[in-house]
C-alpha cells in the first residue's frame, strides 16, 4: 500500500494502491477534482503516515486507542485516513 497527502482544496491523508486511485478516493469522499489534484498530491512514506494518522482523533475530539489505530492502518484496502476538520 502507498500513502498520499493532499493539502488543497482540503487536507486528506489517503491509503491507496497508486496515485490515480488516491485521486479517485479524494474526489469521492473529500472534494471534487477541479483538475489540480495531480499537482497537489504527493506521496509520503509509511512512517510519516503512521505518525500523522496516530495524532488524529475522533470527530468529537477523543483520543483513539493505539490498537484501533494500528488495526485501521494495517487493514487491507484503500481508505481516507485523515480529513480536513472543516469537512466534519
Amino acid at each position: 500500500m502507498r500513502y498520499f497527502e493532499i493539502h488543497d482544496p482540503y487536507y486528506a491523508l489517503i491509503k491507496a494502491e497508486n496515485q490515480e486511485e488516491a485521486i479517485k478516493i479524494y474526489a469521492e469522499y473529500v472534494a471534487d477534482d477541479d483538475g489540480t489534484l495531480h499537482e497537489e498530491i504527493r506521496e509520503v512514506d509509511r512512517d510519516y503516515t503512521l505518525a500523522s494518522f496516530s495524532r488524529g482523533g475522533t470527530e468529537d475530539g477523543k483520543e483513539v486507542p493505539i490498537s484501533e489505530i494500528l488495526k485501521d492502518f494495517q487493514s487491507d484496502g484503500s481508505a481516507v485516513l485523515l480529513i480536513d476538520l472543516a469537512l466534519l
